[in-house]
């Protein structure tokens, strides 16, 4: 059964297409036509459409939501509660799904095999088993038509960033679009996923705190991923946790998300909630690696060529970093207003003292800074980011969300500071191809 058939991508195009078109025309119109539109209810409008249709497309609204001046205030805010837990496929669909990853006696890999999957999201669903020698499995199945779904909802992407870009106009979201497709595709690739596995518990076997699942490779193929089960609680349960576990957890979890980026230049760019749990035993468990993204290590060298600018007041070093980062000419002037959201993001790690992430716990404040970021940007006519600002901004920012969760008081600068303080690009450079050639792949 094909997974990327016309018929799906045009069965999926008209459903999305019918649910979505006449809300996005609504926005264009109230833009161009005078129509009069309550933009706070036609957002949760829209996100309540989104949630209901699920799938690949409402992935994709989640991360628009975290790229900052992409959209008006008030629809990141409702893309951003967006929830990813979709109901699960049935017993029927299991069955085929196993059967055409692992042949007709696909059952006897296994002495137990749960009909009821343990979790579920856009693109899958996860089964627990136990294999044969006793050991316990987590079996991650690809929903059917996934292929199709994302390249309908991809064309679907397309029409949504425009009417955002002609109504707000301060992003021109070419590369937005760009890289949001790439990264999609490659997470329908579960032998890739499988060596983005192998790769993070390479990196992060320095670590003793941090667990990364096996991977089964004999019960791996393109959409059926097959690993050792990691038995956690969720880590929105330690949320009224002692604060000492919180900040832990937190400590653990900033540690496994920056060293792979500043030592091998390498992101996991969905850093959520359910992509975590946190074992009996204290220790933080790293559930999926769908997403990651390679950076060169001179992109490197400008994230942190950018906070030592904020460090020392040096505007010329910061105008460099966001050259480096892939802004074309970017002027002083353009500088100072990309800084105001870029010294948000830093502001924690700058600041020498124990804290939360956000003083307010809130998030009200990077919404403030968003909006004003987002109407400078669109009096001065708009401006192109660069493809590696995607992720990179995605990943901090949902990182940060999680932070603010578990309510974590941590000194940022000293944690970011020891994990830096031998940073290198030839070294870093050296480590990146070690680890590249080894998990082939795996590509910048």
């Amino acid at each position: 059964m094909s997974e990327n058939s016309l018929t799906g991508r045009l069965k999926r195009y008209t459903h999305v297409s019918a649910a979505v078109g006449g809300l996005m025309a609504r926005l264009v119109g109230d833009q161009y036509l005078g129509v009069s539109l309550k933009r706070p209810q036609h957002a949760d409008d829209l996100k309540k459409t989104l949630g209901h249709l699920k799938g690949p497309l409402m992935k994709i609204a989640q991360i628009l939501a975290t790229v900052p001046d992409m959209l008006p205030p008030e629809y990141a805010t409702a893309f951003l509660e967006l929830q990813s837990n979709a109901p699960s496929m049935g017993w029927p669909f299991v069955k085929r799904r196993m059967q055409a990853e692992l042949g007709q006696g696909w059952q006897s890999h296994f002495e137990r095999f749960e009909p009821t999957a343990s979790a579920a999201a856009s693109l899958g669903q996860v089964h627990k088993a136990e294999a044969r020698d006793g050991r316990l499995l987590a079996c991650k199945l690809q929903y059917p038509e996934m292929g199709s779904a994302v390249e309908a909802d991809l064309s679907q992407l397309k029409f949504i960033l425009k009417s955002f870009e002609m109504v707000n106009g301060s992003l021109d979201t070419g590369n937005l679009q760009a890289e949001i497709a790439d990264r999609l595709r490659e997470e329908l690739d579960y032998l890739q996923e499988a060596q983005h596995m192998k790769l993070f518990k390479e990196m992060l076997g320095v670590f003793s705190f941090a667990e990364v699942p096996t991977v089964m490779d004999s019960l791996t193929t393109r959409r059926l991923l097959t690993m050792s089960w990691l038995e956690g609680e969720k880590l929105l349960s330690l949320r009224d946790a002692p604060q000492e576990v919180r900040n832990e957890a937190s400590t653990y979890l900033f540690k496994a998300w920056y060293y792979p980026l500043y030592h091998y230049g390498i992101l996991h760019g969905d850093p959520h909630l359910g992509n975590y749990s946190w074992s009996p035993e204290g220790k933080l468990n790293l559930l999926d690696f769908g997403c990651i993204r390679i950076f060169k290590p001179s992109l490197i060298q400008g994230v942190l060529d950018l906070y030592k600018s904020f460090q020392t007041g040096d505007e010329d070093l910061a105008v460099e970093a966001y050259r480096t980062w892939g802004f074309t000419d970017p002027t002083k002037d353009l500088v100072k207003v990309l800084n105001l959201w870029a010294k948000f993001l830093y502001e924690p790690l700058l600041d020498d003292r124990v804290r939360p992430l956000d003083e307010n716990y809130s998030g009200l404040k990077g919404q403030k800074v968003a909006g004003a970021v987002f109407d400078e940007l669109k009096r001065r006519g708009g401006v192109k980011p660069p493809r590696e600002f995607v992720f990179m901004d995605r990943a901090a920012v949902g990182l940060g969300s999680v932070f603010m969760h578990l309510k974590a008081q941590l000194n940022w600068h000293q944690l970011f500071e020891e994990l830096i303080k031998d940073f290198s690009v030839p070294v870093l450079e050296a480590r990146q191809n070690e680890v590249l050639t080894q998990y082939c792949n795996v590509s910048v």
